[in-house]
């Protein structure tokens, strides 16, 4: 058993796949050798967490997930008798219709004589989730919904064994959340599950423990990837005395809408991704500004910007060095030169506005789904509103999905897609998906968005990874941004975007 870290590159797997490698391992081991050795471990975890307790509820379901939970109180209550620690254990099933495995866990407790209470009690010091499990369906009414109600409300530390019940293992989404009101704590049983990363998992399953329960490497198998990146040092220590800026890549960023007769400017979104793509090591960056108003002389808080017409920009497609970051602030003025950006920029991406112009322009759609049979790369970066404009779909269908709707837009494009949100998915075709593994809700600012463009636009610029790993490390270096800031002071997108570093 081990405790999981954003560190370390995790595969995942879905339910599907979970069930498989299950299958695979307990055929070859003898009758409920797998229940034995997960309640084991969840018993283990819970005295860790908690190793004073004087009162723990192990709540049971049905099912196998109900069954890990049996089995661990049978371990709880041998150790119990020199700690003095009291059991509630609760369990809502019947006991008639129990699968085998759950069924012979039933028959410990009775014969280790642990009495099963009707109620929870009114105070624990640990709850166990033990209620719902893989591929559960959820509970609307009955006694087992309100049990599961009485977990969620807990303010005690959760310990959930294998899922928070009723989280979808694949997706994160489940029906009314609610507010996670203490500690959680997820012991991630046999694989590593995609829906604990991303949408409402990353809340509540808390801090995520795995135990393989001896199946060892299944990484062949993973439907996805959660992790792997690592804060590190400034990646040009060690760099050739002799470079120069040239080698670093040049970043153009195309928006921030200037305000001619509409009365509404949004140049800052503009600034605040080249300020990112700067301080992210682009060699040199330009800003042009679209629609109608006077090219800017200078930004004076970062002067080493240099300014163009949306024209001149576009005139320096044809030099191969120049990576496009389109469509941050740049409002419906933004449509007038995606046409010519997305014929000439060989690296590009695609952000806020201009993707809106591309979810209404069937000749826009074109022209980015063309682009790959040129060799060029595309990365886009919507969020689930965004996504759902481009699919054709809700916002709640893509919550409901991340992985999925991810996977399905980059099909759609060709392009590397960084989802953005709680758990940022990262999906490119011929690859599996890739789950962030940091950031937090202190993210959730007007602009930070753009920031994230910019830093893909300078990772994608100094050209030394491909476009998918580029576009993970900028998500992964966004996110540890916000992770490591002071708790003291505000995090706004441009003190975030002067905060970025090569990576």
């Amino acid at each position: 058993m081990r405790r999981v870290v954003p560190t370390h590159l995790e595969a995942l797997h879905g339910a599907a796949a979970t069930r498989a490698i299950e299958q695979a391992l307990a055929a070859r081991q003898p009758p409920h050798a797998l229940m034995a050795r997960a309640g084991l471990a969840v018993a283990r975890l819970a005295t860790a967490l908690a190793p004073h307790a004087r009162r723990i509820w192990i709540a049971c379901g049905p099912g196998n997930n109900g069954g890990d939970g049996l089995i661990a109180a049978t371990h709880l209550q041998a150790w119990a008798r020199t700690s003095g620690c009291e059991l509630v254990l609760t369990l809502d099933a019947d006991p008639g219709r129990q699968p085998p495995d759950a069924a012979w866990a039933l028959e410990q407790v009775r014969a280790a004589g642990l009495p099963i209470a009707s109620d929870a009690p009114a105070d624990a010091d640990l709850v166990i989730d033990a209620l719902l499990g893989l591929g559960a369906r959820p509970v609307a009414d009955g006694p087992l919904a309100a049990r599961l109600a009485a977990v969620r409300q807990q303010t005690a530390p959760v310990l959930a064994v294998d899922l928070p019940s009723g989280l979808n293992a694949d997706t994160g989404d489940i029906p009314e959340p609610g507010p996670v009101r203490g500690p959680r704590h997820t012991l991630s049983l046999l694989t590593l599950k995609p829906g604990l990363f991303t949408a409402h998992g990353r809340d509540l399953a808390g801090e995520v423990w795995f135990d393989d329960l001896g199946a060892g490497d299944a990484s062949d198998q993973a439907t996805a990837w959660w992790g792997g990146f690592e804060d590190g040092p400034d990646t040009r220590i060690g760099d050739a005395h002799a470079g120069h800026k040239g080698r670093y890549g040049d970043v153009g960023v195309l928006g921030g809408q200037l305000p001619g007769e509409a009365g509404v400017a949004m140049g800052g979104a503009a600034v605040l991704a080249a300020t990112a793509a700067l301080h992210a090591g682009a060699g040199r960056v330009l800003v042009a500004l679209v629609g109608d108003g006077p090219v800017p002389a200078l930004n004076v808080v970062q002067p080493e910007l240099m300014f163009r017409s949306p024209l001149r920009l576009l005139d320096a497609l044809n030099e191969d060095g120049l990576t496009v970051v389109a469509g941050c602030g740049g409002g419906d003025a933004i449509r007038a030169v995606l046409p010519r950006c997305l014929h000439g920029a060989r690296r590009l991406v695609l952000d806020a506005d201009a993707l809106n112009a591309v979810a209404t322009d069937t000749v826009l759609q074109g022209f980015v789904n063309a682009r790959s049979h040129r060799g060029w790369v595309t990365v886009l970066t919507p969020h689930p509103l965004e996504a759902a404009r481009l699919l054709g779909t809700t916002t709640a269908a893509v919550m409901a999905d991340r992985l999925g709707h991810a996977q399905a837009l980059s099909q759609r494009h060709h392009a590397v897609v960084a989802l953005k949100g709680s758990g940022t998915v990262v999906a490119a075709p011929g690859q599996l998906p890739w789950i962030n593994a940091c950031g937090n809700a202190r993210l959730a600012s007007a602009g930070t968005g753009d920031v994230l463009a910019g830093l893909i636009g300078a990772a994608l610029a100094r050209n030394d990874r491909d476009p998918y790993s580029a576009t993970c490390a900028a998500v992964a270096h966004h996110g540890a941004l916000a992770d490591h800031w002071p708790a003291h002071r505000a995090l706004t997108a441009q003190a975030l975007s002067q905060a970025a570093r090569p990576f």
